[in-house]
């Protein structure tokens, strides 16, 4: 089968960072869906991999972490599928990726793709819809219905897991959401999206949220940049509040300055379940046959914001790029197979 990989970790404007590969197609397990693969996303996860992870010799890394497809066979063990589905899914991080023909993906973690959406507009949802689902309601405690009077702030707010939690909070929640933006493009981006309001990372977070009601914070979603903002999101924490994140701190952080106001930190990483077969492993999958039910009856909208064409290891490139260029709003999608 046709994929795209890397045999040596590289800077992505080098021609050998990603390549066209021939690999073999590989075998479901009992579990598994083999799907063909029809669209991919990337995301900062992609490319951080790509940095930081050096194949074994001779062994390709083929990455990808959000796909749409149909299931082409079925494991021994497969519920709730049949040849002929169109699904979606993120993945295993430990897993070979979607930027290939053909994937083998644990069918837990799958479910079918929102009808309402063309392949290209549906890859960009699983990964994002995930992150901000399991930090909004598994890592925050957030209750759907909750949070009248309360406020969500979210720190990076057009990124893609942004651009999705902001929509989820507002659908599902009564919190009041403040997000975050630098620049007009991207503020525009994120009201669009339904915050109440946008304020600018760049500058001090507190006399914003006071100039716009809002004193303080009881739930905050920190998604980039955590490090420098590490004061400013303690200042706006209101005392007991929740902190979640999402990203990998380059520098170190103060935990102890949570303990005057008695917040609690949260980690999330949406690839927790799948890596270590947690016993509540299928609500991934049921989380995103939510998202799709959402998609399908107007309450979410996909965030593709660049669309690069078929998939290939040219096009991967120009999407690693973007991505680490840190000024993407919503996300970058390659559709139309190889």
């Amino acid at each position: 089968m046709k994929a795209v990989g890397y045999l040596e970790s590289r800077a992505i404007d080098h021609p050998e960072s990603l390549v066209d590969l021939e690999l073999p197609a590989p075998q479901p397990g009992p579990r598994d869906l083999l799907v063909r693969v029809s669209a991919v996303s990337v995301n900062p996860v992609d490319t951080k991999v790509r940095r930081q992870r050096a194949p074994q010799p001779g062994q390709p890394e083929v990455l990808g972490w959000d796909a749409v497809g149909t299931v082409e066979a079925l494991g021994e063990a497969v519920e709730g599928f049949a040849v002929g589905d169109r699904v979606y899914y993120a993945g295993a991080i430990n897993r070979p990726g979607s930027n290939a023909q053909l994937q083998a993906v644990d069918h837990r973690i799958a479910a079918k793709a929102p009808a309402s959406l063309g392949d290209a507009d549906a890859a960009a949802l699983p990964l994002t819809a995930i992150t901000a689902w399991e930090l909004l309601f598994d890592r925050l405690g957030v209750r759907e219905g909750s949070g009248a009077g309360q406020t969500l702030l979210v720190t990076g707010a057009a990124g893609g897991v942004g651009s999705v939690l902001v929509q989820l909070a507002r659908q599902l929640t009564q919190l009041r959401v403040i997000g975050t933006a630098s620049r007009p493009e991207t503020q525009a981006w994120v009201k669009e999206l339904g915050a109440h309001a946008v304020i600018d990372h760049s500058q001090p977070l507190r006399p914003q949220l006071v100039a716009a009601g809002v004193p303080e914070v009881e739930f905050i979603a920190s998604l980039t940049h955590t490090e420098q903002h590490w004061a400013d999101l303690i200042d706006a924490a209101a005392p007991q509040g929740r902190l979640g994140l999402i990203d990998d701190l380059s520098g170190p952080v103060d935990v102890m300055q949570l303990k005057r106001k008695a917040l609690s930190l949260h980690w999330e990483m949406m690839f927790a379940r799948p890596m270590f077969g947690t016993a509540d492993i299928v609500e991934q999958g049921r989380l995103l046959a939510r998202v799709a039910a959402l998609v399908d009856e107007g309450r979410l909208r996909s965030t593709v914001s660049e669309r690069l064409g078929p998939i290939n290891a040219a096009n991967l490139r120009r999407a690693h790029a973007l991505v680490e260029s840190g000024r993407m709003r919503g996300k970058v999608v390659l559709a139309g197979g190889f």
